[in-house]
């Protein structure tokens, strides 16, 4: 296993994913916004962990070998035997825009900080050098979860860690709760070193009326690295007192527009982790997400996984 003062260690859901193709088919795959991410870190040379709970079924099984043969440590994904991982049906319309409907309310990736070892996998995150989440994975847990979760959050970046976060806000996760959604990322912000909020969500979730007003609410937050996504436009990046757009380098027209997030804020973390500045990061993400784009499905074929 990975020294895990070396590693990162993205924490969250991964699920079993039919995705229908053009055929009318549907493709039976692994995906889930954090376990994306690990995956894409992977690829780009860290070490990294996923921090999950799956069952004991032979989807499981899968999900865990194929987490495995991208090199992404496993040590911190529970077993629950009897139990189902989550299940999502995706469509795509003809705009490539995707519609989700899912089924994870029985998953046990929901219990991680409620099983009778979570505090293992408490104490493992406090180790690492890179901690990263998104709202999907707030989303998952009761609020003894979320205070267990968020409190080991707090102990590792107290010990070096840097948080990353990206917003990824659901509104069906929630149950269109949004008041309670604002209040459980509150209490996570205020844990955030580099935030990676999508203009589109905060604008629902927060009333955002530009990606500028998103970089002040968080910096009062106290978040000290803010990149706002905003699709095929410029990537707005707030940090160390200078603000700065990056545009896109090549507008692709998306064949499939899932994970595009998931590949950016990949290619933003691992080129920060490996020395470079945020706009040179945020130019790194851009071109990852533009291959996330050109694929079908959230994992790019490992023959065209350029992380350069």
């Amino acid at each position: 296993m990975t020294e895990p003062a070396k590693r990162a260690i993205c924490i969250g859901e991964a699920i079993v994913e039919l995705a229908r193709g053009g055929n009318g088919r549907f493709a039976l795959a692994s995906s889930g916004d954090t376990f994306n991410t690990a995956i894409y870190l992977a690829r780009a040379g860290l070490a990294v962990g996923f921090a999950s709970a799956l069952g004991d079924d032979p989807y499981s099984d899968a999900i865990m070998a194929q987490a495995e043969a991208e090199g992404v440590d496993t040590a911190l994904t529970v077993r629950v035997p009897g139990r189902l991982p989550g299940l999502a049906l995706i469509e795509a319309d003809a705009q490539a825009v995707r519609r989700t409907y899912a089924w994870r309310e029985a998953a046990p990736a929901r219990e991680l900080f409620e099983l009778p070892n979570w505090s293992q996998v408490a104490e493992s995150l406090i180790g690492a050098r890179l901690i990263y989440f998104s709202g999907i994975t707030l989303s998952l847990y009761s609020n003894v979860g979320l205070g267990r979760f968020l409190a080991a959050v707090e102990m590792a970046r107290a010990k070096g860690a840097t948080i990353a976060f990206d917003g990824n806000f659901r509104p069906q996760a929630w149950k269109g709760d949004l008041t309670r959604t604002r209040t459980v990322f509150a209490e996570a912000l205020k844990r955030v070193d580099i935030a990676l909020p999508a203009y589109d969500d905060e604008a629902v979730l927060w009333g955002d009326p530009s990606p500028e007003a998103t970089i002040e609410r968080l910096q009062a937050f106290g978040a000290g690295e803010i990149v706002v996504k905003n699709g095929p436009n410029s990537a707005l990046v707030a940090s160390g007192g200078q603000r700065e757009a990056v545009p896109v380098p090549d507008v692709v027209v998306p064949v499939d527009t899932t994970a595009a997030g998931d590949g950016f804020n990949a290619g933003y973390l691992a080129a920060r982790m490996s020395g470079r500045g945020p706009a040179e990061a945020a130019d790194a993400a851009h071109r990852l997400a533009g291959e996330v784009i050109r694929h079908l499905g959230s994992i790019v074929p490992r023959a065209g996984a350029g992380m350069h």
